[in-house]
């Protein structure tokens, strides 16, 4: 079964800024994340921890001398929808997840798919 995968209303804009080679990989990882959906796991993809809506995950890869996550969740209809990416290369890991979960909560909220909040978050 092949799962579809898509940008968020604000990563065409954001992914079009990015350098080609982080683009390649990038689009790479989505082809991954296509053939296996939920079950593509590390190296490759891992669940995003301390956010604010439930069963937010990362797609994992190195490109243009970076190390890059890409913030995503599947939707009602189980596609998956690329939100927001980041390099955490070179500064603090709990400083990168902090600025790419506030990214991507802001994100979510103007993407107009129903994702429902965590328990106990806001």
């Amino acid at each position: 079964m092949e799962w579809k995968v898509a940008f968020g209303d604000e990563f065409d804009a954001e992914f079009e800024e990015l350098p080609e080679a982080v683009q390649d990989e990038l689009l790479a990882s989505a082809k991954l994340l296509a053939a296996f959906g939920p079950q593509l796991s590390r190296p490759h993809a891992d669940t995003l921890n301390d956010s604010s809506f439930a069963n937010m995950k990362e797609l994992r890869f190195d490109a243009d001398n970076g190390v890059w996550r890409v913030a995503f969740a599947f939707d009602p209809e189980r596609k998956a929808i690329l939100l927001v990416a980041g390099d955490k290369s070179g500064g603090s890991e709990k400083r990168f997840y902090k600025t790419l979960i506030t990214k991507r909560t802001n994100a979510t909220k103007r993407t107009s798919i129903g994702w429902r909040p965590r328990k106990g978050k806001k």
